[in-house]
């Protein structure tokens, strides 16, 4: 089969195709055939600089999050899916390429039925972050005023959407040429953090929800209700002793979840009720740009500027 690997970290020019040996499933797995997987912001970085995937070289050669495909063959003790259902999902390695094996019990389920592969692929990252963030840690209310700093990224564009789902009154902060798009997402009110600062207007927020890990909990402080939420994808040292020392005292409080590495079942739930959203029109996939499996290098090229709109798709098969 085809894939994109890389054996050494760098630019994005190590990322090369190649042909790879197909995987087979194990009892408890199932194959999937990708026709379409996204360029996330992680993967950029896991693939210029040792860390995560690895020291010396890459642990896995393969990157590549979310998925949206085709069951192929299943194990022989599988019972959730069946060969030929139509899934999307999401696992850490291993989906820049044409198969790819999850087990049944991983975060995988039946893609909504009203949009295609590339829409769905583009769902599970930024929707799985944004809504235990919202839900579970903000706790989120209809009627409350809610800020989305980044709304125009991935988790940012999926945030605003499922804000307004939940009856709040949401307020997007991105860049000049984005300011429209994200109204169109469901923004109340969008501000371009170019030329406003959002801690010196006066306004309050029941909720601040910092997707691109831009501004701190001491500058968001004076724009908090009284009893209000900061929550913050970008768990740096600060922000973990903030959260730790906020649950103990003060009105104010941090919030952060390490929404990737939540238990496959919960992950399962989320896609499913998502799906169900998807389905009803409530939210939407969004997509800025769609690439071949070919053209990967451009891709993580674009996603590394850091000025895409929603999520970069990666077409693998036809």
């Amino acid at each position: 089969m085809k894939a994109i690997v890389y054996t050494n970290f760098g630019p994005p020019e190590v990322l090369h195709l190649q042909e790879v040996e197909r995987p087979t499933p194990k009892a408890n797995e199932v194959l999937i055939r990708i026709y379409a997987t996204t360029v996330v912001k992680e993967d950029p970085d896991m693939r210029a600089s040792p860390g995560f995937n690895g020291f010396l070289k890459p642990r896995h050669p393969i990157l590549g999050q979310e998925l949206a495909g085709e069951v192929e063959a299943t194990g022989r003790n599988v019972t959730r899916f069946s060969p030929g259902d139509q899934v999307f999902g999401i696992d850490m390695f291993g989906a820049y390429a044409e198969y790819k094996c999850m087990p049944e019990n991983g975060a995988l389920a039946i893609k909504p039925t009203n949009i295609s592969y590339e829409d769905a692929a583009s769902v599970p990252n930024g929707a799985l972050t944004a809504l235990p963030f919202l839900r579970d840690k903000g706790k989120i209310q209809s009627g409350q005023t809610v800020l989305i700093y980044g709304a125009s990224g991935s988790v940012g564009a999926a945030a605003v959407q499922l804000a307004r789902y939940y009856g709040a009154k949401v307020t997007g902060v991105c860049s000049t040429t984005n300011l429209e798009w994200v109204k169109s997402m469901g923004a109340d009110q969008v501000i371009d953090y170019t030329r406003e600062d959002i801690t010196e207007d006066g306004k309050t927020y029941d909720i601040m929800f910092d997707t691109v890990g831009k501004r701190s909990f001491s500058e968001c402080k004076g724009s908090l209700a009284d009893e209000g939420i900061y929550l913050a994808t970008v768990p740096t040292p600060v922000i973990m002793l903030q959260a730790l020392w906020t649950a103990k005292s003060g009105r104010k409080k941090v919030k952060f979840v390490a929404a990737g590495l939540r238990p496959a079942r919960e992950k399962i739930k989320d896609l499913v009720f998502l799906s169900k959203l998807i389905e009803a029109g409530k939210i939407k996939p969004t997509i800025d740009r769609i690439y071949p499996l070919e053209q990967i290098v451009e891709a993580h090229r674009y996603v590394e500027q850091g000025h895409k709109k929603g999520n970069v798709v990666i077409t693998v098969a036809s």
